[in-house]
C-alpha cells in the first residue's frame, strides 16, 4: 500500500525525489608501499578522485563515495573515480560499485 507523505516528510526521511544515491569504492594497494608513498596517495586519491568530482569518501581501502553537497552521485562520478584507480600504479585491484541510496542502504 502505498503512503501519502507531506513534501516536508520526504524530504527529511531521503526518499521519492529526496533520495540520495552514492556507491562503494573498493581497491588494493600494492604491497611493499612506504608510508610517504601511502601519504602521497592518499592525498591524490581524495584531491583528485573525490574533491575534484565535488564528492565525499568515508572509509579507507572499503568506502562510500557520496556527492558533497545535497543531491546524488551519478555514473560520470563512478566513471571518474574508476578511471582514477585504474590508472594509479599503486593500486591493484579497484572495485567501484553501482549507484545505491546512501540512506537505506541493503546488504
Amino acid at each position: 500500500m502505498s503512503r501519502h507523505r507531506s513534501r516536508r516528510l520526504r524530504k527529511k526521511l531521503h526518499v521519492d525525489e529526496f533520495q540520495e544515491m552514492g556507491f562503494e569504492v573498493t581497491f588494493r594497494l600494492n604491497a611493499g608501499l612506504s608510508a610517504e608513498q601511502m601519504g602521497v596517495f592518499w592525498d591524490a586519491f581524495i584531491g583528485d578522485a573525490i574533491e575534484a568530482n565535488g564528492l565525499l569518501y568515508g572509509g579507507s581501502t572499503d568506502g562510500m563515495a557520496c556527492l558533497r553537497k545535497r543531491g546524488s552521485a551519478e555514473e560520470s562520478h563512478r566513471e571518474a573515480v574508476r578511471a582514477w584507480l585504474a590508472a594509479r600504479p599503486e593500486v591493484s585491484e579497484a572495485t567501484v560499485g553501482p549507484l545505491i541510496d546512501v540512506w537505506y542502504l541493503e546488504r
